[in-house]
């Protein structure tokens, strides 16, 4: 590992805590220049008040700049970086705004909140593009080889190719080309990734990279995420991995439903105007009806009828089940816009509230494409360990036309590593991927579900 190696990650701490502690000093002046003078005279603080005040506005924005990768600067896109930022001071500052209201026990201007969220915005954007430049010009992509077994690497190597500033694929291998003589190329880059290798192949080539001090990426497997989740027993001192295999407890099932039975609820009441403009545009512009419910699956492969607002035209599918496409032809120009938004999701709301579905989960597919996916992957119905969301780990980081191998790899990890704090991140996160176009591409043309022939 070079010196300014070990410095990376020193560098993008240093970025974000600068980054922090410029948010908090501008929410300082306005506390103490604006707020503070406005509030009676029985609710003003003391200083240590003030700085609670202001230490309090750091946490809530550490939380969200981290949940929605703020800080992830040498990662993320920075368009992907420069909108979790954007995010984050909204969603910060509308809080701090009802949390100075309740301080003051009574509403307070809003203009001052809207002065903020503009000086971090001027302030911020403009230092995560420096801070890019920077981090791009010390650590330039790193030269990759791609060691692959049966399969072609070309759909993983264009997906890496797609972040040119971050990785350089340079060179592919066949695992079947020997271990002397892997190494011996291994050895000319400064990275590894191993791309659906079998097990018994995979194993030397990792603990070689693993001595070499490579930097190695892998393709995991499915048995590979379950033991991910497993947990680590320390009874004897031979260390024991323990793989419950049943999907959530019984205690995780209990939050979990009691957290979708009060959002569902809240949800409804809030979205209850966009629900009616929906449904007034959808019927106004082909007279047909205004919700689309179609048998999907859920939970131990119970069939529901899931709820949407009808995006497509009425004739659809008459020539049987399929995906969307990209630009298909069967969507309507409003049906466009609620998929861009993913409003047509909201009618599902009521499919939480009667517990067929949850806010988080793997998406409900429908009992034929999930079959034929089976045949191919039996290991798909897997994700039925737990019931089907409205958002999950494979729409937050994949797309509507991610391979089901693919989905089911992120749909098993988001089962391995539950907990409650991952729903809500997840949540926060589905805001984002409103904004990303490329999460909502349909299958190409040609295809009949999302298996790639």
């Amino acid at each position: 590992m070079s010196r300014r190696e070990q410095y990376k990650h020193l560098l993008n701490l240093m970025a974000n805590c600068i980054m922090l502690a410029c948010e908090a000093a501008i929410f300082a002046y306005i506390w103490y220049c604006i707020y503070v003078p406005m509030m009676q005279e029985a609710h003003r603080f003391w200083n240590r008040g003030n700085w609670a005040m202001i230490g309090m506005y750091a946490l809530i924005m550490y939380f969200f700049t981290r949940t929605f990768g703020g800080y992830k600067v040498g990662y993320l896109r920075i368009t992907d970086v420069c909108l979790s930022q954007i995010l984050a001071i909204f969603c910060a500052n509308v809080i701090e705004y009802f949390q100075v209201c309740l301080i003051n026990n009574d509403y307070m201007p809003i203009s001052p909140i809207l002065l903020l969220t503009g000086f971090e915005l001027l302030v911020i954007l403009p230092e995560v593009y420096l801070v890019r430049f920077v981090y791009t010009r010390l650590y330039p992509p790193r030269k990759m080889i791609v060691i692959y077994g049966k399969h072609s690497p070309d759909d993983l190597i264009n997906k890496i190719n797609s972040r040119k500033d971050k990785y350089n694929v340079c060179a592919t291998a066949s695992v079947y080309l020997g271990y002397k003589a892997l190494y011996e190329r291994i050895m000319e880059y400064e990275a590894v990734v191993l791309c659906d290798l079998p097990t018994k192949m995979r194993n030397p080539i990792l603990k070689f990279c693993f001595d070499q001090g490579k930097r190695t990426y892998i393709t995991p497997k499915i048995s590979d995420i379950i033991i991910n989740g497993t947990e680590r027993i320390h009874l004897f001192d031979s260390p024991l991995m323990l793989s419950r295999n049943r999907g959530l407890t019984i205690e995780q099932r209990f939050v979990k439903r009691a957290m979708d039975i009060v959002l569902s609820l809240i949800a409804i009441v809030l979205s209850s105007p966009i629900f009616l403009l929906i449904a007034a545009s959808i019927k106004l512009y082909d007279k047909g009806p205004v919700f689309y419910t179609q048998e999907r699956l859920t939970r131990d492969g119970e069939i529901f009828r899931i709820i949407k607002f009808r995006s497509m035209r009425m004739d659809s599918e008459k020539e049987g089940a399929q995906l969307a496409k990209k630009d298909d032809d069967r969507i309507t120009p409003v049906g466009r816009i609620i998929r861009r938004t993913h409003f047509d999701e909201l009618p599902q709301i009521f499919n939480i509230l009667k517990g067929e579905m949850s806010f988080v989960g793997p998406r409900p597919e429908r009992e034929s494409i999930a079959d034929q996916y089976e045949a191919i992957i039996p290991e798909f119905s897997f994700r039925l360990k737990v019931k089907a969301g409205l958002t999950g780990y494979a729409q937050v980081y994949g797309k509507y036309n991610t391979t089901p191998y693919d989905k089911l790899k992120l749909d098993l990890t988001y089962i391995e590593t539950y907990s409650f704090w991952l729903d809500i991140k997840l949540m926060l996160m589905t805001f984002k991927i409103i904004f990303q176009k490329e999460n909502t591409e349909g299958i190409d043309k040609g295809q009949v579900t999302a298996v790639k022939r």
